[in-house]
């Protein structure tokens, strides 16, 4: 059964306001087009939850979108702050929780395996447990040693960017390979975009590449180059100089805000947002095929 859709429907049907949203990918595979087609449409009092917050999630507090963050680490990668998502926080503006990356992944480990937590070893992130009531210490039944835990993390809606997908939602990704499949299980609603929609043919031919299968799937677009300004391993690279400007527009509110209007409220769509990055900066982010050594599954 076909789950085709365009992103504004998928994103009108299961993003409502006040939910908890996770957008996955962790370095690449960003979907920075859902998050502008969640401005788009107001939402509003959106819980964000996401392991690095970036760039998608300041432009969606600015915009007015969340009262509260849930995240392990936040900055614009290799820059520095994010400024206006720091503000938010330290003024009391933006509800707040922070984990260590490890701990948010294991608060999606949990959700996806419906169990109420997974215990973790003890870090040298003591300061966490004192900043945050969710962390606790329970004793280990067969050694008696202190081990972490925190609760499950289930958001409302999980969207996923991915390089292939079929019709039906099974979802296949390569390269750097985050917290997709966990946040995909912890979710009550699964959104997948995709670089290309193929045939189910081709996905059978690699399923070990098969991170997202079709039955948690509520809905497939086709958006590429969704990731941009993060990258999609062997379809485009990471804007770089993007995330240096990023860092000046973010200066202040009226920058972004100047940004919001003229890249976000100011297309329609992906298509029309990618037409107007223009040649150049199509060509400067365009990346040479490395083909990977095909492997023999056999036939019977």
């Amino acid at each position: 059964m076909t789950k085709l859709c365009t992103l504004s429907e998928a994103i009108s049907q299961f993003v409502h306001d006040g939910d908890l949203v996770y957008a996955a990918g962790f370095t690449h595979l960003i979907p920075f087009a859902a998050g502008h087609e969640i401005i788009r449409q107001g939402r509003k009092n959106l819980i964000l939850a996401r392991a690095t917050p970036d760039i998608i999630y300041e432009q969606m507090v600015a915009a007015g979108c969340a009262r509260k963050i849930i995240f392990s680490y936040m900055g614009n990668p290799g820059v520095g702050s994010l400024r206006i998502l720091r503000e938010e926080v330290e003024t009391g503006r933006l509800e707040w929780e922070e984990y260590s990356h490890f701990g948010m992944i294991s608060r999606l480990q949990a959700g996806a395996s419906g169990l109420p937590f997974i215990p973790m070893n003890q870090t040298a992130a003591t300061d966490l447990e004192s900043a945050n009531p969710n962390y606790r210490r329970v004793r280990d039944p067969y050694t008696n040693i202190e081990v972490i835990v925190l609760p499950p993390l289930l958001p409302d809606v999980a969207i996923v960017h991915v390089q292939r997908c079929d019709a039906e939602g099974n979802a296949q990704i390569w390269g750097i390979i985050g917290e997709q499949k966990e946040a995909a299980f912890a979710s009550k609603h699964v959104i997948v975009t995709a670089e290309e929609i193929v045939e189910e043919e081709v996905i059978r031919s690699d399923p070990n590449r098969t991170i997202i299968p079709a039955f948690i799937v509520d809905a497939v677009c086709h958006v590429p180059y969704c990731a941009h300004p993060s990258y999609t391993q062997g379809y485009y690279d990471r804007d770089n100089l993007f995330y240096l400007n990023w860092d000046k527009i973010s200066e202040t509110r009226q920058g972004i805000q100047q940004y919001l209007e003229e890249w976000v409220y100011g297309v329609k769509d992906r298509q029309e947002y990618w037409q107007k990055l223009g040649k150049e900066t199509h060509q400067r982010l365009s990346v040479k095929p490395r083909w990977s050594v095909p492997v023999n599954y056999g036939e019977y």
